[in-house]
């Protein structure tokens, strides 16, 4: 079996490369010559090869909000069934709203898994029955509302 290392590695990164990312994972806001600092190479270096990251798609650094904290009580992952010559048009439609924070299009029981935030339990059920249920070619869906987030990470 191959571990993350291996599969960095063999995806066209090197160590240092691999290093870089861990270090901006840990908090993205690490200045090059703290990064360079750590590795025991040159702030240009780490400039360098942090471009070439964003360039060729490999790193993006983006914020990330805590829903929870915004005002968002409700959270909720939503299996969905969809009618197969509409899968990606309504995968499409689901995307467009704003309560939808991740979409995929699964094999197995569901076409499609949705993850929603929502002010609390009334706006997830106005989120259904008002705008995701109105989409042609819904078959059915399940709710699974978040009770607790044990992990989270971004790969």
């Amino acid at each position: 079996m191959m571990n993350t290392n291996d599969a960095m590695l063999t995806n066209g990164l090197d160590e240092i490369d691999h290093k870089i990312i861990v270090a901006l994972q840990n908090d993205g806001r690490l200045a090059f010559a703290q990064i360079a600092e750590q590795l025991n190479v040159s702030p240009g270096m780490i400039r360098i090869r942090y471009n070439h990251l964003i360039e060729t798609g490999m790193l993006r650094v983006v914020a990330i909000t805590n829903p929870l904290r915004m005002g968002f009580e409700t959270m909720a992952l939503i299996g969905i069934k969809a009618e197969g010559d509409k899968l990606l048009e309504v995968a499409d439609r689901i995307s467009a709203l704003d309560e939808v924070i991740y979409l995929i299009i699964v094999s197995g029981a569901y076409d499609i898994i949705a993850e929603v935030v929502c002010r609390d339990q009334n706006h997830l059920l106005q989120f259904l029955t008002d705008r995701m249920y109105k989409i042609d070619g819904i078959r059915e869906s399940e709710s699974f509302i978040h009770l607790k987030i044990v992990k989270e990470i971004y790969f």
